[in-house]
């Protein structure tokens, strides 16, 4: 064999990196755009907020398995409300079952509520945070898919038709459950106020 310059070049180039395939360009785009999404929804379904990192990872570990399923039929938003669904309700039922239902909500944030605090005053902040809590105890009452409804069309924005899809419902039965949890939420609120003399947030 005879070895020319040209051949020298071949053999001495390093190998190119290792491009990263479709699938997982596509895992990192979903994770991009939707880990706020998941991480402030888990903690609307009730996943206390010293468990919403690993519940978050444990997402995002049904998303990359499953993602290969997708097939289109819904948003990825909704798709991703469906899996979120389901880890939260995992998450809530193991954690019951270690340490009963007493849970702490103390220092909870949901971080799509709170607004700018560069721009408020401390008092701003407080009643802000009260209020954040005061809706997280509210959702605490309800049942399971009550509460994914109101949070998925009440607080997201999404469809009715979406929210029946992510949970897997007729369409007639996601308005029938949106009407009892707007309704369970209204009587969360009345025996708050009756119980709080000071007045609610």
């Amino acid at each position: 064999m005879t070895w020319s310059a040209e051949t020298a070049k071949t053999v001495d180039a390093p190998e190119p990196p290792p491009t990263a395939q479709p699938d997982e360009l596509l895992f990192a785009h979903v994770y991009e755009q939707h880990f706020d999404f998941v991480w402030r929804n888990l903690r609307r379904l009730g996943v206390p907020d010293a468990h919403i990192d690993d519940a978050t990872q444990d997402v995002f570990l049904v998303v990359h398995r499953k993602l290969s399923e997708f097939a289109g039929r819904s948003s990825v938003r909704t798709w991703v409300f469906g899996i979120l669904f389901r880890v939260a309700a995992d998450h809530r039922r193991a954690l019951r079952r270690k340490r009963g239902d007493a849970q702490s909500r103390a220092g909870d944030i949901d971080v799509q509520l709170l607004a700018d605090e560069r721009n408020q005053t401390p008092h701003d902040r407080f009643v802000q945070r009260e209020a954040v809590d005061f809706l997280h105890r509210l959702l605490d009452s309800l049942e399971d898919e009550q509460r994914a409804m109101l949070v998925m069309i009440e607080l997201e924005q999404l469809s009715v038709p979406e929210a029946a899809q992510a949970l897997g419902l007729r369409l007639n039965t996601a308005y029938a459950r949106l009407r009892a949890a707007r309704q369970a939420f209204e009587r969360a609120v009345k025996r708050a106020r009756s119980q709080s003399p000071g007045g609610m947030p």
